[in-house]
């Protein structure tokens, strides 16, 4: 079975809809590529999916250990080459992560080391820099 459908809107617009929930997103060339920079891009996406996907991981593993991460946050820069041909170059994923009480040192690092390994991480082709910061806050 699929798992989306994508209706190009003219204009350099496409509406991706996730079919098993009937939620859709809208996608818009950027500013620099002859778009209007509405709303996310598909490299946008792309970036975004990384942090999404990182977090995902380390939240799966912190529910079965019984850390509560709610409102931990994540920046994401998305940075292009200057050089044809368009692609990202760089990810940069800044990470704060809110937790009832302190991590130790080994704790934090078993949850980055997660980050690293989530199945967007592995899959972005070894050329894109993914840059992974972490700052770990008692909320």
């Amino acid at each position: 079975m699929a798992t989306s459908k994508i209706v190009y809107l003219g204009d350099l617009r496409t509406q991706a809809t996730h079919l098993q929930s009937d939620e859709s997103i809208i996608t818009d060339a950027p500013v620099d590529n002859n778009g209007k920079g509405e709303a996310f891009s598909p490299t946008d996406l792309a970036a975004t999916s990384l942090g999404s996907c990182a977090m995902t991981i380390m939240g799966i593993m912190a529910k079965r250990e019984g850390i509560d991460f709610t409102g931990s946050e994540i920046a994401i820069t998305k940075i292009m080459s200057a050089e044809p041909p368009r692609k990202i170059a760089k990810v940069i994923v800044d990470f704060t992560m809110k937790t009832p009480e302190a991590l130790t040192e080994e704790v934090q690092a078993k949850y980055v080391r997660a980050a690293h390994t989530c199945p967007v991480s592995l899959s972005l082709h070894p050329d894109v820099e993914q840059v992974f910061n972490f700052e770990w806050v008692i909320a």
